[in-house]
């Protein structure tokens, strides 16, 4: 595996009908279920997958993810994710996704998520093993070539006001 881009990009992923709200939009859960799925699509990529856990007891678990709603998304839509590694460590793995129009190429959300490797023996966190962490690092040194995406590290924060 060679990375090009900083992107990891999946094929085309489906909306379903259930998913939508009230306002006739994709409702705000199903983000992270479409985000959810893109990354398993690009851990599998890696070497994490269902068999790395029944085969070397690891996985992967989120501790932390932040969705920045962009732009609505509708049924009809086609979309794809976009997903960048933007931080690696011994135990650790920041990543930053976009959930894009796939034939327009605007961003509908953001999802950004720190993840943790775990030894699901001891269910501890747990270093990356050499061959994975080889893997990550390949996506993580182009990502690092690369500007920032738009919205990393963004907080949730009231506007500054600017008048009384």
């Amino acid at each position: 595996m060679t990375a090009a881009t900083p992107w990891f990009e999946t094929p085309p992923l489906a909306l379903e009908p259930a998913w939508i709200d009230w306002n006739g939009h994709l409702n705000m859960a199903y983000y992270n279920v479409l985000f959810d799925r893109a990354a398993d699509l690009f851990l599998a990529d890696v070497g994490i997958s269902p068999a790395y856990v029944t085969e070397r007891a690891g996985s992967i678990m989120t501790a932390e993810i932040h969705v920045r709603y962009v732009r609505e998304i509708f049924l009809e839509a086609p979309v794809r994710v976009r997903i960048r590694v933007v931080g690696l460590d011994d135990k650790r793995l920041h990543l930053f996704s976009e959930l894009i129009h796939a034939d327009e190429g605007w961003v509908s959300a953001t999802s950004e998520q720190m993840n943790l490797h775990v030894d699901m023996t001891a269910r501890r966190v747990a270093p990356w093993p050499a061959d994975i962490r080889e893997r990550l690092e390949v996506w993580a040194a182009v990502s690092r070539a690369a500007p920032a995406p738009d919205g990393l590290g963004r907080a949730i924060a009231m506007p500054a006001r600017t008048s009384v």
